[in-house]
Formats: structure tokens, C-alpha cells, sequence
């Protein structure tokens, strides 16, 4: 990549940044741009690009007519009654970046599922990093009132897995 690129490809991050997309991938012949956001410039998934402004950076005639956001999973829109519903409860976040795993082996029984009541100190899940499987335990006792990953999804340092409600 030239100079030229390199600038346009961080013109497109900021853009994509102000338009609150969670993910964002393109393949343009030999160019391929994936892109993931977390925290807060993936929590509002409602953002909309401009593609002819996407089409400028990237140097092309036109816009590119596969260019489409997908909003990461792990990305949940806000709105007021979201807000007020989830007022009071506990999230447990990643510690490390790797692979969460709910059970500890394919097929097994998951660790904890939505709708259980766990203690402080519970394993909730695995987290893989470097093929070495750490127990993420719970850090407060409650109910699991939802599971914000899916099963071998690849988290962040401080990703929210788990919304606990404190008893």
C-alpha cells in the first residue's frame, strides 16, 4: 500500500467510526478491508454509510454495490425502554481477548444458561487464548438473564458476555 491508501484507508475508519457500524467488510480485486468495532462505536448499530463517500476514499469510479454493514453481535441498540430493562443488572465482561466457550467440551452441558441462578465465584464459561482454556468465574450472584456471545465467537479484553440480575 502506498502512502495515498494508507491515508484513504484511515479517512474510511473515521468514517465508518461517525456512522456507528459495528462490522464493515469489502473485497475489491486485490483489496480486502474487514473491520470490527466494540464498545461504544459499535452501540448504535443504526448508523448509515455514505458509499459514494466510501467510493472516493477507496479511489473507484462508483460505489461499490456489495459494500454492506453487518453489525457485530455483540453490538445491542439502546433505546430508552432497552435502558430502563437493563437498569440494576451486573454484566460480566471478558478479561482477556480469546474464544468464549460455553461448555467445556463440544456436546457437553453448558456451563450456565439464561434463566440460571449463580454464585459469586461459578464458572460461567471458557475463554481460549493461546490454547490455554481459562474459567471465566462469576464476580456477582444472581439470575442470567441473557448470554451476549455465541459459543466459539472470538471476544475482546472487556466484551460483555454475560447480564447477571443481583439478588
Amino acid at each position: 500500500m502506498n502512502a495515498a491508501q494508507i491515508q484513504a484507508l484511515k479517512e474510511l475508519i473515521e468514517l465508518l467510526k461517525q456512522s456507528e457500524i459495528g462490522e464493515f467488510s469489502l473485497e475489491q480485486q486485490d483489496l480486502k478491508v474487514s473491520l470490527k468495532f466494540s464498545g461504544a462505536e459499535a452501540a448504535n448499530a443504526a448508523g448509515a454509510v455514505d458509499l459514494a463517500q466510501v467510493a472516493r476514499l477507496l479511489g473507484t469510479a462508483q460505489a461499490p454495490a456489495h459494500v454492506a454493514p453487518v453489525h457485530a453481535s455483540h453490538a445491542a441498540v439502546h433505546t430508552p425502554a432497552a435502558a430502563s430493562a437493563d437498569a440494576g443488572l451486573h454484566t460480566v465482561k471478558s478479561p482477556m481477548v480469546g474464544t468464549f466457550y460455553e461448555a467445556p467440551s463440544p456436546g457437553a452441558t453448558a456451563f450456565a444458561k439464561v434463566g440460571d441462578v449463580v454464585e459469586s465465584g461459578q464458572v460461567l464459561c471458557i475463554v481460549e487464548a493461546m490454547k490455554l482454556m481459562n474459567e471465566i468465574e462469576s464476580d456477582a450472584a444472581g439470575e442470567i438473564v441473557q448470554r451476549l456471545v455465541s459459543s466459539g465467537q472470538p471476544v475482546e479484553y472487556g466484551q460483555p458476555l454475560f447480564l447477571i440480575r443481583p439478588r
